[in-house]
């Protein structure tokens, strides 16, 4: 009688948290963690950390930034995998996260599986920019001079198997170029090369090139993104100055473990949503060299992470890095 009573009392116990978690008229009920997978410093940085202070003024409980940066992006989502699903962990990830279901020979965790998008806020495009040197001043201009001059244009990149690496065969394979990859140890030194004459393009964030643009030392040629960029309107996307169809964007997503409670999870939602479509909020997006987007609804975030591993795998196949890491 009393071992049925303890495993009974020990089953409520261990019930109680789960209880707790389900309740969302409760949550939060401690500190929320975004885990994110870069450095402090950078555009995704900032607009994470301004969510979590707005969230922090609104319930008065404390929404921190966490950095986990290691492993192309693995360290920081494994921990979030492995969080409890109660809606107090939650990743903030761009691309890399559905790119690494291919790149990775093995993952610590199923990507398509272990994770629950809540609320996709933003498209983070990259600008293609050459060094003023060359007597290329358009995408047009790059495909003609990248042809009758075979061999002789190389990248730049913050290494393999990123977005900007990507971009680049993207790029390649829908115009019938060849250029030389050229991996760097992160954005800043790929983009210092070309400003440098190193290296003759490179794929860079807004946010870093366009001051370099304003500075006159690489000349801007199009958007990875089909939408352009309100803080450079002149800038064209590439699919209209001279490649149709090209596009190849990061995003900014907030995900949260799975088999975290609807409940919870349309509240993340709603709450997350809703702040990404203030005035104030869409104008930082726009500053830090990013585009507000409306979040799809819950039931289309469903099928976003399978629909993003299978749009990027095929570059890191086509790249011939499926597997390398």
């Amino acid at each position: 009688m009393k071992r049925g009573l303890v495993a009974c009392l020990l089953a409520l116990i261990a019930a109680a948290p789960i209880a707790r978690a389900q309740n969302a008229d409760e949550w939060p009920a401690r500190r929320v963690t975004f885990v994110l997978p870069f450095a402090p410093g950078g555009a995704i940085d900032i607009y994470a950390r301004t969510f979590a202070q707005k969230l922090s003024d609104k319930f008065g409980k404390p929404f921190v930034v966490e950095n986990r940066p290691g492993a192309g992006t693995v360290l920081a989502a494994n921990s979030v995998a492995r969080a409890t699903p109660d809606g107090h962990t939650v990743l903030v990830s761009p691309s890399p996260l559905a790119i690494n279901a291919t790149l990775y020979k093995k993952l610590p965790y199923d990507t398509a599986n272990d994770f629950i998008p809540i609320a996709y806020v933003a498209d983070i495009p990259l600008v293609l920019v050459v060094h003023p040197s060359l007597p290329i001043k358009s995408v047009t201009d790059l495909i003609k001079y990248a042809k009758d001059n075979p061999g002789k244009l190389s990248y730049a990149s913050s290494g393999t198997g990123t977005t900007l690496h990507l971009s680049g065969e993207m790029l390649k394979s829908m115009s019938g170029i060849k250029m030389t990859h050229v991996p760097y140890k992160g954005g800043p030194p790929a983009l210092n090369d070309v400003v440098a004459g190193h290296v003759q393009l490179v794929f860079a964030d807004p946010s870093s090139a366009i001051q370099q643009i304003r500075a006159g030392t690489v000349r801007p040629l199009g958007l990875t993104s089909k939408a352009r960029l309100p803080s450079a309107p002149d800038i064209p996307p590439i699919a209209e100055a001279g490649v149709p169809g090209f596009e190849a964007v990061s995003w900014a997503v907030f995900l949260a473990p799975a088999k975290t409670p609807d409940a919870i999870v349309k509240k993340l939602n709603a709450e997350l949503t809703a702040l990404a479509a203030t005035p104030e909020m869409r104008e930082q997006t726009i500053k830090l060299g990013m585009i507000p987007v409306i979040s799809p609804s819950l039931s289309q975030l469903k099928d976003f992470l399978p629909q993003q591993i299978e749009r990027w795998g095929k570059l890191v196949q086509q790249a011939g890095i499926a597997g390398s890491e």
